[in-house]
């Protein structure tokens, strides 16, 4: 069984050289193709320098080139960063500078996007194209460009040694700080998740998993790495409306889909044909409101829902079988495979049956910590709750933030958040960083973000705002039409509105009383 993160398709090679392992469009590549593909590109990266634990950027939609590239890289002994398409140019910025990117894999479309921003990354050394570099690019920045195309480059590979322990990825997600952080993951997180989670779906050869998430999102890049680790065929999606999944599934006879709360809510809403092939469907991201639930599983007869849960720094944690939907509702499910879920109190010792804790996740999933970030680490990261035995070493554990309780049975439920984090359209956002971009216009005085509760987004983002006294009359229009240009579209509010009591209250430690304030917009919402 594979140990190292480029092993899932590597090893499957040989054993479905023939069978269908990725779709793109109308590019189809069976295993064999793959893994000479991940092979030659592997040694591409090579050729241009990639020293050991290198950080590698891949900034492009989900295409075949974004999928080897990965791989490539892990064989390499790089170490790759793959950043959601949607990120503006600042953002990209940060992560690029952030983590060191000596490498980024791009397009010539998304490479123009990103600007005069290059020109402040120094630690960029070269740009890999996969499309061919125009004259216009040739302006944007001075790191070198190549081209991908490793078509030339023979299939041998002679790479930097590595350890299933050592990193192999850095996931960037929203940070209570305003920026976004990494999350560093081993080779033996990304392998055992994948793992885990084939086990429980039962995934096999003739399995044909829809990519239809973001691969820089761990639930999204899992859908590649359990595919593959189970011999199935990984097809991908980038997709502009629910019809086209629907399309998608019908045309690739897909048999697996996951997806976040709101694609599923406008998903239920559409025309599912009486042979839809789907053997299941997942959900994570947050919770998958009931009504929308009991709309699938009619539409989805022989579909069989699993309901997870999750969190980038220990990848998956719980989930619910299908056979215990009916019994507990609302429920988060167990500890999935290779995991161990605890509920703790504020000193670290157990709940009780029904009483409301902090769950901590424990196990080898637990991902390295945060890069470049001793602090939080620190903060989130710390020696498990549970005495160790004399033959074991302390462990680490992660604790998640989230206040859940456990029945007699085992079985967890949530219950709220303990940060101000707003979980929105399956991303956790951090106000901060909308509320730095508001700062910036030099308008307002005081400014709040908050997740508000919407039917399909989970949380819909609010800014109550206080001008300055020389911008009273604030064109409220041009406020959002800013945040549209500098937020990717996940993070711009939906409701912007200028507060009817100034200054914005405080809490005891004199930051703002974020609950106070939602709560004047929460039942008009």
């Amino acid at each position: 069984m594979p140990e190292y993160f480029h092993e899932l398709p590597l090893e499957s090679a040989p054993l479905f050289p023939h069978r269908e392992a990725l779709v793109y469009q109308g590019e189809r590549l069976d295993y064999l193709a793959l893994a000479t593909h991940i092979r030659r590109f592997g040694q591409r990266l090579l050729d241009l320098g990639l020293s050991p634990l290198d950080r590698v950027g891949i900034f492009l939609e989900k295409r075949i080139e974004t999928v080897c590239s990965l791989f490539s890289c892990s064989l390499a002994g790089g170490v790759f960063v793959p950043i959601n398409p949607a990120l503006k140019a600042d953002q990209v910025s940060h992560i690029l500078n952030d983590c060191g990117i000596r490498f980024l894999i791009t397009s010539q479309s998304r490479l123009a996007a990103l600007g005069a921003t290059l020109e402040h990354c120094p630690t960029l050394e070269t740009l890999i194209l996969v499309d061919e570099p125009s004259a216009d690019t040739q302006l944007i920045a001075r790191q070198p460009r190549v081209p991908y195309d490793e078509a030339s480059t023979p299939p041998l590979l002679d790479s930097h040694a590595t350890l299933p322990t050592n990193m192999v990825a850095i996931l960037y997600t929203s940070g209570s700080t305003g920026k976004p952080k990494g999350v560093v993951l081993s080779h033996q997180n990304l392998v055992l998740g994948a793992k885990s989670v084939a086990r429980y779906l039962e995934l096999t050869q003739h399995d044909r998993l829809l990519c239809a998430l973001p691969l820089s999102f761990d639930y999204g890049l899992n859908q590649v790495n359990t595919a593959f680790l189970s011999g199935a065929c990984a097809v991908l999606l980038n997709y502009l409306m629910p019809h086209d999944v629907l399309r998608r599934i019908d045309a690739e006879q897909i048999t697996g889909l996951a997806a976040v709360p709101p694609l599923w809510i406008q998903l239920a809403q559409l025309s599912w044909p009486a042979s839809c092939s789907l053997r299941y469907f997942t959900n994570s991201g947050g919770a998958l409101p009931q009504q929308t639930l009991n709309q699938l599983r009619v539409k989805l007869p022989n579909a069989s829902p699993y309901l997870m849960y999750g969190l980038t720094e220990a990848f998956r944690s719980t989930f619910l079988p299908p056979s215990e939907i009916d019994r507990r509702p609302g429920s988060m499910g167990k500890a999935i495979p290779y995991a161990e879920i605890l509920v703790v109190r504020e000193d670290g010792t157990p709940c009780a049956p029904h009483e409301p804790g902090e769950l901590v996740h424990r196990g080898p999933l637990v991902s390295l910590g945060y890069w470049n970030d001793a602090s939080k680490t620190a903060e989130r990261f710390k020696l498990s709750p549970t005495t160790p035995t004399p033959l074991q070493l302390p462990e680490y554990a992660v604790w998640s933030g989230d206040t859940v309780k456990m029945d007699d049975n085992g079985f967890l439920y949530f219950v709220g958040r303990r940060d101000d984090m707003i979980k929105t359209s399956g991303y956790r956002v951090s106000p901060t960083e909308i509320e730095e971009v508001i700062y910036a216009t030099g308008l307002v005085d005081e400014v709040v973000a908050l997740g508000i509760p919407h039917p399909m987004l989970g949380q819909a983002i609010l800014l109550v705002i206080v001008p300055l006294q020389s911008h009273e009359t604030l064109d409220i229009s041009q406020l959002k039409s800013l945040c549209q240009h500098k937020l990717p579209s996940f993070m711009v509010p939906q409701q912007i509105e200028i507060a009817q009591q100034t200054p914005l209250p405080r809490n005891n430690n004199g930051k703002f009383d974020r609950r106070l304030i939602a709560s004047w917009y929460s039942s008009s919402s």
